[in-house]
């Protein structure tokens, strides 16, 4: 296990494969950790090096006290990239991830090649959505929500088939600090990129589920809508899109990067 320790965070990291090769950072949905990105990594590893990490309060990443703003998780990935001496990576974040990357590509554009946002949105729900959440997770923790969520990642067909892999992802779920989550709710409910993502200079790729409940299609749309000279790929999927369309994630992500 690796870990950084920085201005009093202490972030959860993962680094693998050969020096010398591009590097893709990949950034986690809300209640995910690094594990999320299993799929991803047997089809990149011949082009690309892959970091992965910990969002703050997930997985074995500490969880500083709130409040939390997406700023906060942005310049957390610029710490990572900064002590593991790595000047620029192209960036793959998914759902709140996608959030992030929205954020390094508006306030760090010098740190990122490439850029993938994949299910997320440029503003995700609603205040009294998140409020409703951040109230109800603080009062009776994480395990309720978790059957919600996890009707929102995957969708009937893909719960039926692959229970094994549902299940794995519930106990990820529930592994979050309750704390942290409900910080990084708060920071998703007032983040808001609609008016800024005509300044995001790197390439773009925006990645829907074309069941999605959560961010939708046409918020994907919007993204490459809205980001200059962005491209848009819709997979049959919900909301974590990498795992359940896994192959067609990896050819779209693979394309993308190696153009």
């Amino acid at each position: 296990m690796a870990f950084i320790d920085c201005e009093g965070i202490r972030l959860h990291y993962r680094l693998t494969g050969e020096t010398g090769l591009p590097v893709v950072l990949f950034s986690n949905s809300l209640g995910a950790d690094l594990s999320m990105w299993d799929p991803q990594l047997e089809a990149m590893a011949a082009d690309f090096r892959i970091l992965r990490y910990d969002t703050r309060g997930h997985g074995q990443s500490s969880a500083p006290p709130g409040p939390y703003a997406i700023a906060d998780l942005g310049r957390d990935v610029l710490r990572l990239l900064d002590a593991l001496a790595i000047e620029r990576a192209s960036f793959c974040g998914l759902s709140m991830g996608g959030l992030v990357g929205q954020w390094l590509g508006i306030h760090a554009a010098h740190r990122i090649d490439k850029l993938v946002l994949a299910n997320t949105a440029a503003k995700i729900g609603i205040a009294e959505l998140w409020n409703a959440r951040i109230e109800f997770v603080r009062k009776e923790g994480l395990g309720p929500v978790v059957p919600g969520t996890l009707e929102r990642w995957f969708t009937p067909g893909f719960h039926a088939a692959n229970p094994a892999v549902v299940a794995a992802t519930a106990a990820m779920f529930g592994s979050a600090n309750v704390t942290a989550y409900a910080a990084c709710c708060a920071a998703i409910r007032d983040a808001d990129f609609r008016a800024d993502l005509g300044s995001i200079s790197a390439p773009a790729l925006a990645i829907a589920g074309s069941f999605d409940p959560v961010t939708s299609p046409e918020d994907g749309r919007y993204l490459a809508d809205s980001i200059p000279g962005a491209s848009y790929v819709e997979l049959p999927a919900a909301h974590l899109s990498n795992c359940e369309s896994a192959t067609a994630f990896n050819e779209a992500l693979l394309g993308f990067f190696r153009a």
